[in-house]
């Protein structure tokens, strides 16, 4: 692919940035084209929002503005965003029109920032504003920020230069966003610890003003496959009103904690699983684990009890053990885990097996168990506080030491936690646990 650096000669920031791309370029040409890229400069003599057509001047696939960014409020930032104007056109561009975005490879430059960001500044997305728009290739502007101090800054003009270069998308997954400030920090921060690749972002004074076409349009131009909605930037009015579009539109919504339980899933088996979990309980959530998405889904069951049991005993312990499992775990809308899940049809054998023993190993790891060809037999003790009142314990501060398995002493006599205990048994059949476990 080729990519077009476009930077503005009445801009310093823009000009510091072309500075170290170039002489990186220079230094390591071949390393920096590894990823098959070629590149090219171009400079204008206007400002950059007023850069219409400028993807006409070049045959590249991707158009990059490198430019500076300034704020009322100044703060040392390095920053990425798509050019529109979901209103009136106040900073160049045509009112109500949107760029197209190359929202995977700002995302992986976001990211990149984050990792080459000198000490003082801070990385983050902005809201949709501004030109130019009429362009027919995706874009983005890649920004310092925010007075001339940072703009002329060699460290920050190296940062983004490297960061514009080692950007590699990694699977991410193209969404448009709704709410928050011009920073937009929820969006930001979603995109920096997930595969979430945001396009067009709207700040919550411009939700207000959106229509269907509009949103139509941000999804069109993102090449996105969902919205994401800054809920507690919204208030209740503008929220329902939007979520209400997003319905009539059919444009599906995700929750910040369904992006980053997406785990490696392609989008159109995340939607598959989903579809699945809703059958099995309506609302109910996924989350993803070490499915590559191989084959064909399928779902799997182990026995309920097992999972109790497991879960009681240790529910992190159950959910790290995931981890290295390809496969899907469901929780209901109240977070109470499912004994169903979901792995590819040529892992189903493979995962019953992993499930069983993974919870046969945590329940023996922190239970008194012992094992009769194909049983589980679980043996809990508890204290019993009708034994403790017949050997003359009273109840309140005693109760307790004994109940965490210490010993007391009542009238001179010792009260081990094993003369006021009782005990129980469960079983449970699982079948080849002589073979697994």
């Amino acid at each position: 692919m080729k990519i077009a650096f476009v930077s503005s000669l009445q801009d310093k920031a823009g000009m510091n940035i072309r500075h170290h791309l170039l002489q990186l370029l220079d230094a390591d040409p071949k390393g920096w084209r590894e990823q098959g890229r070629t590149y090219e400069f171009i400079e204008v003599d206007r400002r950059l929002i007023h850069a219409e057509g400028i993807d006409k001047k070049t045959d590249a696939g991707c158009i990059v503005f490198i430019s500076r960014h300034s704020s009322v409020n100044p703060v040392p930032v390095l920053t990425v965003h798509i050019t529109g104007n979901l209103r009136e056109a106040e900073l160049g561009g045509t009112a109500r029109t949107l760029a197209p975005a190359a929202t995977a490879l700002m995302q992986a430059t976001l990211r990149s920032l984050a990792r080459h960001c000198p000490e003082g500044y801070r990385v983050s997305y902005e809201v949709t504003h501004h030109g130019p728009t009429d362009l027919s290739r995706p874009s983005f502007f890649a920004e310092i920020g925010s007075t001339e101090k940072e703009w002329t800054d060699p460290a920050a003009g190296l940062a983004v230069a490297q960061s514009l270069l080692s950007a590699v998308p990694q699977n991410p997954v193209p969404l448009i966003g709704f709410g928050g400030t011009h920073y937009a920090a929820r969006e930001t921060e979603i995109a920096l610890t997930s595969r979430a690749a945001f396009g067009h972002i709207a700040h919550t004074r411009e939700v207000a003003t959106l229509d269907e076409a509009m949103i139509r349009g941000m999804m069109e131009k993102s090449g996105a496959v969902a919205a994401y909605i800054d809920r507690k930037a919204l208030n209740r009015e503008d929220l329902n009103r939007l979520s209400g579009m997003l319905a009539t539109t059919g444009i599906p919504r995700l929750s910040e904690s369904e992006i980053l339980s997406m785990g490696h899933l392609p989008w159109e088996q995340y939607q598959a699983a989903r579809a699945m979990a809703d059958q099995v309980s309506p609302g109910a959530r996924i989350y993803a684990h070490d499915l590559q998405g191989e084959g064909p889904l399928v779902l799997v069951q182990i026995d309920p009890v097992l999972l109790y049991e497991t879960l009681k005993s240790d529910e992190p312990g159950l959910v790290k053990g995931f981890s290295d499992l390809p496969v899907i775990h469901l929780s209901t809308q109240d977070n109470r885990m499912l004994p169903v899940f979901i792995t590819s049809d040529n892992h189903t054998s493979q995962i019953i097996n992993a499930l069983n023993t993974l919870c046969v190993k945590i329940i023996r790891s922190k239970e008194i168990t012992a094992t009769e060809k194909d049983l589980l037999i679980i043996t809990k003790v508890r204290f019993d506080p009708d034994k403790a009142r017949e050997l003359g314990v009273p109840a309140g501060p005693f109760f307790k030491q004994l109940a965490g398995g210490q010993p007391v002493e009542i009238n001179g006599r010792t009260i081990t936690p094993g003369m006021v205990s009782s005990s129980s048994d469960s079983t449970i059949h699982i079948p080849g646990l002589e073979k697994f476990s």
